[in-house]
């Protein structure tokens, strides 16, 4: 039996990245399309920009079709709920910070202003991140909020 078919509590997670225009759009999108039975999804920045990076929408659209401009919008982190996981993108600048029982750092490039293989690349990484992290045990956190093998930020 794994941590899924224990409880019906699902965990929050939120993709954070400065702007929350492109990859934590990718990932909120990815995580609602591979998890939406797991995780509630959620992503944002301590910036927004008017609209989702247009190359971002279209390549999830042919690859996925997910229409990202249809269930996704632009959000600061006051806008979202507490959550129990927080990942950063990889901000190369110091990634905004939101209280959390667990943080990673995927630490990717930003694809912005780059090609279609560049995007396809990231798209594809950040999916592999987030089936991975479906794939982790996270029975800890919905039983009693804390792990001694990782790190808590309140």
């Amino acid at each position: 039996m794994n941590w899924m078919e224990t409880t019906d509590r699902r965990l929050k997670v939120a993709f954070i990245c400065v702007h929350n225009s492109c990859r934590s759009q990718i990932a909120e999108a990815l995580c609602r399309y591979l998890a939406e039975d797991v995780f509630d999804c959620y992503s944002a920045g301590t910036e927004i920009k008017r609209q989702i990076n247009q190359d971002a929408v279209r390549l999830m659209e042919q690859l996925y079709g997910i229409d990202m401009e249809k269930t996704q919008c632009s959000k600061l982190l006051a806008d979202i709920p507490p959550v129990d996981i927080v990942i950063t993108m990889g901000c190369n600048v110091a990634c905004p910070s939101l209280p959390c029982k667990h943080r990673e750092d995927w630490g990717l490039d930003d694809p912005t202003g780059k090609g279609d293989d560049e995007f396809t690349s990231v798209i594809k990484a950040i999916e592999t991140k987030v089936k991975k992290l479906i794939a982790e045990d996270w029975h800890f956190l919905q039983l009693c909020g804390e792990h001694p093998g990782l790190r808590y930020e309140n």
